[in-house]
């Protein structure tokens, strides 16, 4: 048996929205799902007549053997779980957030916990949350295309965080998850596999051939949801990083230095003047003056017309010179003003080299080394970064 438990590199900080959607899944199993399986139905709720009536459609099972295993939550799933026969806009949405017992959402929210941080760092907790719903929808409405006159309730959160995994497939194709091989006794052992190896074992092996297999006959999981998600979340990672971007601070920067920053300074009212200097004071070799004027800029728009190079250099002076504080702050601006600056791998590695040498800045400076890594298509800032986290680990940091 192969269970994955963890992947890296994972982004720094927290990730808000799927944390809040792992404990919503668990909250509403614990507080609603467990006690209505402990219960008896209640005899007069009109729900029960149609939930007879469609079990015995199925098959010769009489309405008495049938109460004698029914409980309460059985109905509430029957009533707010996707029945593409009966669709709802409702049951749409409410069905996410239902499960069938604790392995099916054991197994759900550990895919959840490891693939979803990542997506929700590259995208804002925003956007991250629309597409995660938006997964489930698409999920739910591409298993109903194969049955669309069903009357079982489909339930369960991996139609969008499958939507979650083909985001995750797309944007981190270097990623390494790590996997527990278990063929108890003979053997018990991790493994770092690539994501991506992962992943289509998970979309062919484990959903498209059982689907092709068991299509027309029925079956007891959602394979159709689980694929309609996967390629749904493929769509929207392609299709995202496939969209035209806006003009960026590595474009402004390049401007002023191929000479359109004379028509930007007229109609910024001069505020090329700072990106001007601070680049002829680093042609000067004065980094010193240069830091002190980038540093002194306190409007984002001006310092996003300094090219990210001529911010790197200063970024390097500053850790060079052991002003770690000063740089971690530069580097840091850099990572939120400029995120789809092609400079961003580096930016990464200094705010790690900062935290390197502040008070307890060990485990935040691996986070950042991890995202340099990830984020990065230069060997030498990977082999750096990894030297680092090497280096942590040889000292105990971790």
């Amino acid at each position: 048996m192969f269970l994955p438990y963890g992947d890296t590199p994972n982004p720094p900080g927290f990730s808000p929205v799927n944390s809040l959607l792992i404990a919503v899944n668990v909250g509403i199993f614990l507080f609603i799902s467990l006690p209505l399986s402990l219960s008896r139905p209640d005899l007069g709720d009109p729900l029960l007549l149609e939930y007879l009536r469609v079990i015995g459609v199925r098959g010769h099972i009489s309405a008495q053997q049938v109460l004698e295993h029914l409980s309460a939550y059985d109905l509430f799933v029957f009533r707010y779980g996707y029945r593409p026969a009966a669709a709802s806009l409702t049951t749409l949405f409410t069905s996410m957030f239902l499960h069938g017992g604790w392995l099916h959402l054991a197994g759900n929210m550990l895919f959840l916990y490891i693939f979803g941080d990542n997506v929700e760092h590259r995208v804002g907790p925003v956007r991250y949350l629309l597409g995660y719903l938006m997964a489930g929808v698409a999920a739910t409405l591409f298993f109903a295309l194969f049955v669309p006159g069903s009357q079982i309730p489909l339930v369960g959160a991996s139609g969008a965080i499958s939507g979650v995994l083909g985001c995750y497939f797309v944007w981190f194709p270097r990623n390494q998850v790590k996997t527990l091989v278990l063929l108890f006794p003979i053997l018990v052992q991790t493994l770092y596999l690539p994501a991506r190896l992962v992943l289509g074992f998970y979309l062919i092996l484990d959903n498209l051939i059982p689907f092709l297999l068991t299509t027309g006959r029925g079956s007891g999981v959602a394979y159709g949801a689980h694929i309609g998600g996967f390629l749904f979340g493929v769509i929207v990672a392609w299709g995202l990083d496939r969209r035209k971007k806006p003009v960026s601070a590595d474009t402004v920067g390049g401007a002023a230095r191929w000479g359109w920053g004379r028509l930007w300074s007229r109609r910024t009212g001069g505020r090329k003047d700072a990106a001007e200097q601070i680049a002829e004071l680093l042609r000067k070799n004065r980094p010193e003056k240069a830091a002190r004027r980038y540093m002194a800029l306190s409007d984002e728009s001006e310092r996003l017309t300094v090219a990210p190079e001529a911010v790197m250099a200063i970024g390097t002076y500053l850790l060079q010179n052991c002003q770690y504080e000063s740089a971690l702050s530069l580097f840091r601006r850099f990572v939120v003003e400029r995120p789809a600056s092609s400079y961003i791998d580096r930016a990464y590695l200094g705010a790690g080299r900062a935290m390197l040498h502040l008070p307890r800045g060990r485990n935040s400076a691996r986070q950042y080394l991890l995202a340099a890594i990830d984020t990065t298509r230069n060997v030498d800032v990977a082999r750096a970064a990894r030297e680092l986290l090497h280096q942590l680990e040889a000292t105990g940091g971790f």
